[in-house]
């Protein structure tokens, strides 16, 4: 009995000692891919996606699994039409923040885009709970998946090359 005061002082400390250790720094990003995100974000506002993909990819290169690289090189790609190579980015930094509002609303984006409106309306109903109905990232998907696939995709068959014959 006279020990239970201490045992629950010790277990209390040792809780808030790992939940202090094992929380994760917020990210600082390298000056360089600052730089390279600050490009690839101009490039996108001028709608030169080719060249955000670029900048992007570098800032990753200098910056690998950082989050904000990742959602602007998903949402890049994404606006370029390459919505699978997007869903890969949105996945990967879901797997790195699961709770990341702008990484599950571009992924429902995508998936509603290539057509995949039931995976889309489930991470409508995943934001609906963490953020709630008047959320922007909940008003954008919901715009999105009401929109439709987006007619952007290229089929197989639409860059299928022309065979030339030529002389020698």
């Amino acid at each position: 009995m006279r020990y239970t005061p201490v045992a629950v002082a010790l277990s209390l400390l040792a809780t808030v000692s790992s939940s202090v250790l094992y929380s994760r720094a917020p990210d600082t990003l390298d000056p360089r891919a600052e730089t390279l995100l600050g490009e690839g974000r101009a490039a996108v506002a001028s709608g030169n996606y080719n060249a955000a993909i670029d900048a992007y990819e570098a800032a990753l290169a200098v910056e690998p699994g950082s989050v904000a690289v990742l959602l602007g090189l998903a949402e890049a790609t994404r606006r370029e039409g390459l919505q699978g190579k997007a869903l890969h980015y949105y996945r990967v930094a879901l797997t790195a923040d699961p709770r990341n509002l702008a990484a599950l609303s571009g992924e429902g984006m995508a998936l509603a885009e290539k057509g995949a409106t039931a995976k889309a309306n489930r991470n409508l109903a995943r934001l609906r709970t963490l953020c709630g109905m008047e959320c922007a990232e909940t008003k954008t998907l919901a715009a999105a998946i009401a929109k439709g696939p987006s007619t952007h995709m290229v089929s197989a068959e639409a860059v299928t090359p022309k065979p030339v014959v030529s002389e020698n």
